[in-house]
């Protein structure tokens, strides 16, 4: 296959998770890791995707990474639990605990569950596209090692900690909103300094706190968060309902992910389902009318519609899945390395 051109979805699921049972994992366990991974490329989103096969792979060889493959329950009261990662592959406890939360949201109406000693789980959006095709809305939330600055402070003292909703609609894809408070995502930055291009200046300072646009600069300094205190804001308040709330590790407890792999990771994650038939009738009429009305909205000069949130990755995962995914590289040859020392 020529190097530009595009992996069928099927093909690429299959070599990565053959490498992860390779490397230690059962086959199911293996095939639903690199199915988010490469389900995140095909939605446009590669920061989460397949380049982070290499990293979990030497992070697996070297221990910080378990061959876990279930969270063990800490707590479980009523609508909330709380769940021990064991640092086994955030892809495999996150599941497991947005199922949980579902489940309960299905009998209480709504279910929070906790992850601490948890590791990287990929996109966020994952675990809130389950909990909506339940039709429940779902929230999914993780803490990350400390990477913005408090406004007008000169040290990072919080992570760009993730943060994903979705809503199930009728007929329609799920509405999802997820995003990094940090004005790019860590990966954005990395993949431009394996691409060797530049990054906005919006986006990241160099070590001693200036506006950068060389991605390796910005890797050695702090992220800057989206939209200022309110993505400031945010992040602090994500670290209190993941790291704070489930007992975890929070704020420079949380380990990097490429500082030293032999670490490991410590994250928490939090996961909420609502099941909006216990607010009472007609919520899926009322959340379609709410969505074509929306999308009905009139364009402005030199474009042709509005999209809901979410409904652009959708609309990649759709071309990807016909098309194939086509991956930078650099990403490509990694992965080649990976596969080919199996």
């Amino acid at each position: 296959m020529d190097a530009t051109d595009p992996v069928p979805i099927e093909e690429l699921t299959g070599e990565i998770g053959r490498t992860f049972a390779a490397a230690g994992l059962s086959a199911n366990a293996a095939r639903v890791v690199a199915e988010s991974l490469v389900d995140a490329d095909a939605r446009g989103i590669p920061s989460h995707g397949t380049m982070l096969v290499p990293m979990y792979l030497e992070r697996i060889r070297r221990g910080s990474v378990s061959t876990e493959e279930t969270a063990v329950v800490v707590s479980d009261v009523g609508a909330v639990a709380t769940l021990d990662g064991r640092n086994a592959l955030g892809q495999l406890t996150g599941d497991q605990a947005m199922r949980l939360a579902v489940e309960k949201a299905k009998r209480y109406g709504i279910g929070a569950v906790t992850v601490r000693h948890a590791f990287h789980f990929g996109g966020a959006f994952r675990y809130v596209l389950a909990a909506a095709e339940q039709g429940c809305i779902g929230i999914a939330a993780a803490n990350t090692r400390p990477l913005m600055p408090a406004p007008g402070g000169a040290a990072p003292v919080v992570g760009n900690n993730p943060l994903a909703l979705a809503a199930p609609v009728p007929g329609r894809a799920p509405i999802v909103l997820d995003m990094a408070l940090s004005e790019a995502a860590l990966g954005k930055i990395r993949l431009a300094a394996a691409d060797g291009r530049t990054i906005p200046a919006t986006w990241s300072t160099d070590a001693d706190g200036v506006p950068t646009t060389d991605p390796a600069a910005a890797l050695a300094g702090m992220l800057l968060p989206a939209a200022g205190p309110k993505g400031y804001g945010l992040a602090v308040l994500v670290d209190v309902l993941t790291g704070v709330l489930s007992g975890g590790a929070s704020g420079p407890e949380v380990a990097g992910l490429y500082a030293d792999t032999a670490v490991p990771n410590d994250c928490a994650h939090f996961f909420l389902a609502l099941d909006p038939a216990c607010f009472g009738d007609g919520f899926p009429e009322r959340i379609r009318t709410f969505a074509d009305r929306l999308a009905a909205s009139p364009v402005a000069p030199g474009h042709d519609r509005v999209y809901l949130p979410g409904e652009l990755e959708a609309l990649r995962h759709e071309q990807a899945r016909a098309e194939g995914i086509r991956l930078t590289p650099a990403v490509r040859a990694a992965l080649a390395e990976e596969v080919g020392a199996r």
